[in-house]
């Protein structure tokens, strides 16, 4: 007899999760489920994957700041935080994965081609591992806004995307991180999928003077709750 693995879910916060449709988000109606979703047994690449370790990751895969020749333009700054379960427990050696836009507001990417510049020094990507503590930590550039055509005049406020793995594959999480202030707020509609504004602010980095380094970096400071009254909104949690 063939034993399945089960692997676990938690139940979804309604309130606080955006919801897969959402109407004032334009695009979401040409990719959400439209039928009931069907389970599928799980393979042993999604049982067993990603293999993480030491060897894996680059010297320089958390600074995207040395990544290349040159400096990249824009405001350093460093980003701090935990990951942690609803209890305050840590969770360690768990993949942190980050992409964003450069300082211009521009991705490195071919269907990005709005008129801002690329920068040669910054393509954007960084990963790293947390360590016994749950603690990560990326240098990078504070991204630009940019805009991106949903409604009129439309522009996303500053964020970083963050990319979660658990055990497996099929434990992928996915959200963004904002910056305190942005005067953007009020008409992004990916900020406000969630509905809860409690949840949205837990969204939000803090700026920490305390690791800000004299001369050369702002300090950031944003942790992750994976469940729980405090977690985290997910985009892709189900």
């Amino acid at each position: 007899m063939t034993k399945q693995l089960i692997l676990p879910s938690y139940r979804r916060d309604e309130e606080s999760h955006p919801s897969l449709d959402w109407p004032d988000y334009r695009s979401t109606a040409l990719r959400h489920p439209k039928n009931p979703l069907r389970p599928l047994v799980h393979t042993i690449t999604e049982i067993t994957g990603p293999m993480l370790g030491e060897g894996r990751l680059g010297e320089l895969d958390h600074d995207l700041t040395r990544q290349h020749e040159g400096e990249p333009q824009g405001q350093r700054m460093l980003i701090r935080g935990r990951v942690l379960e609803d209890d305050g427990r840590p969770v360690p050696n768990t993949l942190v994965e980050i992409w964003q836009a450069n300082a211009g507001g521009r991705y490195f990417h071919r269907r990005d081609n709005w008129p801002s510049p690329l920068d040669p020094n910054f393509t954007g990507v960084g990963r790293c591992l947390t360590d016994s503590e749950g603690r990560y930590e990326f240098v990078t550039i504070r991204p630009g806004a940019y805009p991106w055509g949903n409604h009129p005049n439309a522009w996303r406020p500053a964020h970083i995307h963050f990319s979660l793995f658990g055990r497996a594959f099929t434990q992928r999480l996915v959200t963004q991180m904002y910056f305190p202030d942005d005067p953007l707020f009020f008409q992004d509609p990916i900020f406000h999928s969630v509905r809860d504004p409690r949840a949205r602010e837990r969204m939000i980095c803090a700026y920490n003077h305390d690791i800000t380094r004299a001369e050369w970096a702002l300090g950031f400071e944003w942790d992750i709750v994976l469940r729980g009254q405090e977690s985290t909104p997910f985009e892709n949690r189900q």
